[in-house]
C-alpha cells in the first residue's frame, strides 16, 4: 500500500470548540490518520491573541495571528472563529486556494451560503459543516446523502438548548420565564445577552440552513418567520400541561401546497409551539436538541442529542475533518450541494396548522354562539372547546350588553386545520366583539 502524505490542517479559531478540536486532533492523530489513511498535521492555529488564556492547554507554538499565511498553507481549514468578517474572506480565501474548509458557523452559513458553496463548487473543493445546525447532533449528512433520494416532507426541530432548557424549567418546575433564564446564565446555558437564543434568531439560521438542505432550494435566513420566546407565560405553559402539552421552540422546514394553483413552496418558520407529550419531541428536556425528519419513504425519522458544548461539537467537526481528509486520499473533486428545486419561500399567512385560543369572556346567554359564528365566519373549524366557569348556554339572538361588573369564563378552544391569515382575521374579530373581554393567548399546535 502506497503512504500517502501528511494533510496539512489549519485551525481558524481556538474557542470553546476550537480548543477542543486541537486537543482531541492532538491526542488521537495516530487514530484518525488509520481511518483516513495519511497522516493530519495541525501545522498552526490562528486566534486574535496568541497570550489569551484558553480552555484546553495547547502547545505555544502552534498560535498565530497571520490567518492567511496559515490558510495558504493548508489542505483543509477548519473555521471556528464565529461571525462573518473576517471568517466570510477566510473561507472564500481558503476555498479559491483549493483547500477543502470545515466550518460551525451558522450565521455565516444561513446569510452567505449559496456565495460559499459556489466558490467551492467552481474549484472542486468541499464545505463541510456538520457542526452548524444541530451542535453534536448527526442531521447534515442524513439530510444531504442519507435522504438525498427520498421527499422529505417536514422537519421539526428543537434546535436551540438554551430555549429548550428555559420551556422545560417552566414546564417541570414551574419556573417563570424571568427565574428560567436566570438559572440557565448561571449554569453557562445561556450568554450574558441571550437575545440570539430567546429571540429565536440562532434558531431561524439553523432553519435556513436545514430547509436549503432538505427542500433543494436557496432559503434566505430573512425569509424564515421568526418567534421568540420571550412572550411565553407560566399560566400559557401550565395551561398547556393540563392539556397534556408541552411548549417547545420549534424550528419548521416543511412543503407547502398552494390549494388554489397546486404550485409547491416551502415554509421555514421559528416559534413556540404546543406539542403533544405523547410526540417524541415533547421528551427533550433540559438543554438538549432533537430533529424530527418526516419523510415520504423513510418515514418518521429522529436525532437526538447535545446541540451544543465544546466537546460535542468537536465531534461533529472533526467528522467532517476525517471525510474531507477521505477525500484527498480518494481524489477526484468535491460533490457539490443540490440547490437546484428553485422552490419559493412562501409568506408565513400561507401556512396551516392547528391553533389554541384561549379567551376570557363574559359569563353569559349567547356567548357560545356569537364565539362560534365568528370561527364561522372566517371559516375556522373548532375541534375542541374547554370551559373554566359554570356552564354557559348558548341562546338565540344577540349578546347582551355586558354589566359594570361582568363575570368571565375562561375559553380554551382548539381548532382544526387553518390558514394563518384565516387565523388572525378571527383572533382580531374575537378581540373587537363586546362578548370577549381578552384574547388570552393564541398558540400553534404542532406535530400532529
Amino acid at each position: 500500500m502506497i503512504e500517502y502524505r501528511n494533510l496539512k490542517i489549519a485551525l481558524l479559531g481556538a474557542g470553546s470548540v476550537g480548543s477542543r478540536v486541537a486537543q482531541l486532533l492532538l491526542e488521537h492523530g495516530d487514530e484518525l490518520a488509520s481511518r483516513v489513511g495519511a497522516g493530519l498535521e495541525l501545522v498552526g492555529i490562528a486566534v486574535r491573541d496568541v497570550d489569551a488564556e484558553r480552555d484546553v492547554s495547547l502547545p505555544k507554538e502552534l498560535f498565530t495571528t497571520d490567518a492567511e499565511s496559515l490558510i495558504l498553507s493548508a489542505d483543509i481549514v477548519i473555521e471556528l472563529m464565529g461571525g462573518i468578517e473576517p471568517a466570510r474572506s477566510y473561507i472564500l480565501e481558503a476555498l479559491n486556494s483549493g483547500a477543502d474548509v470545515v466550518t460551525g458557523n451558522k450565521a455565516l452559513l444561513a446569510l452567505h451560503g449559496t456565495e460559499l458553496f459556489e466558490a467551492a463548487e467552481q474549484v472542486g473543493a468541499q464545505l463541510y459543516y456538520e457542526a452548524a445546525a444541530g451542535g453534536a447532533i448527526p442531521i447534515i449528512r442524513p439530510l444531504r446523502d442519507s435522504l438525498a433520494g427520498d421527499r422529505v416532507k417536514r422537519i421539526l426541530g428543537i434546535v436551540n438548548g438554551t430555549t429548550n432548557f428555559i420551556l422545560d424549567r417552566m414546564d417541570v418546575d414551574g419556573d417563570t420565564l424571568e427565574r428560567a433564564l436566570a438559572t440557565a446564565t448561571a449554569l453557562g446555558y445561556a450568554e450574558a445577552d441571550p437575545t440570539a437564543d430567546i429571540e429565536g434568531f440562532d434558531a431561524a439560521q439553523k432553519a435556513a440552513i436545514l430547509a436549503r438542505l432538505a427542500f433543494h432550494s436557496a432559503v434566505p435566513v430573512e425569509a424564515v418567520h421568526r418567534e421568540g420566546i420571550t412572550s411565553v407565560t407560566a399560566a400559557q405553559v401550565e395551561r398547556a400541561r393540563r392539556a397534556g402539552y408541552v411548549v417547545k421552540l420549534l424550528a419548521i422546514c416543511e412543503r407547502v401546497v398552494d390549494p388554489v394553483t397546486g404550485e409547491e413552496g416551502i415554509s421555514a418558520r421559528v416559534h413556540p409551539a404546543l406539542v403533544s407529550r405523547l410526540h417524541p419531541l415533547a421528551a427533550v428536556h433540559g438543554a438538549k436538541n432533537a430533529v424530527f425528519v418526516e419523510a415520504e419513504a423513510a418515514g418518521d425519522l429522529m436525532f437526538y442529542g447535545a446541540g451544543a458544548g465544546g466537546l460535542e461539537t468537536a465531534s461533529a467537526v472533526l467528522g467532517d475533518l476525517v471525510s474531507a481528509a477521505r477525500r484527498h486520499v480518494a481524489g477526484g473533486p468535491g460533490v457539490g450541494e443540490s440547490f437546484t428545486a428553485y422552490l419559493p419561500v412562501v409568506d408565513i399567512g400561507k401556512v396551516q396548522t392547528r391553533y389554541q385560543i384561549t379567551l376570557e369572556v363574559i359569563d353569559q346567554a349567547g356567548v357560545l354562539a356569537t364565539i362560534a359564528g365568528i370561527f364561522s365566519d372566517h371559516d375556522v373549524s373548532v375541534e375542541t372547546l374547554e370551559q373554566s366557569a359554570a356552564p354557559v348556554l348558548p341562546a338565540a339572538g344577540p349578546v347582551a350588553s355586558p354589566t359594570s361588573d361582568p363575570q368571565t369564563a375562561t375559553l380554551v378552544i382548539v381548532t382544526h386545520r387553518a390558514s394563518e391569515e384565516a387565523l388572525a382575521a378571527t383572533a382580531a374579530s374575537l378581540g373587537g366583539n363586546t362578548a370577549v373581554a381578552s384574547v388570552t393567548s393564541v398558540m400553534r399546535v404542532e406535530g400532529a
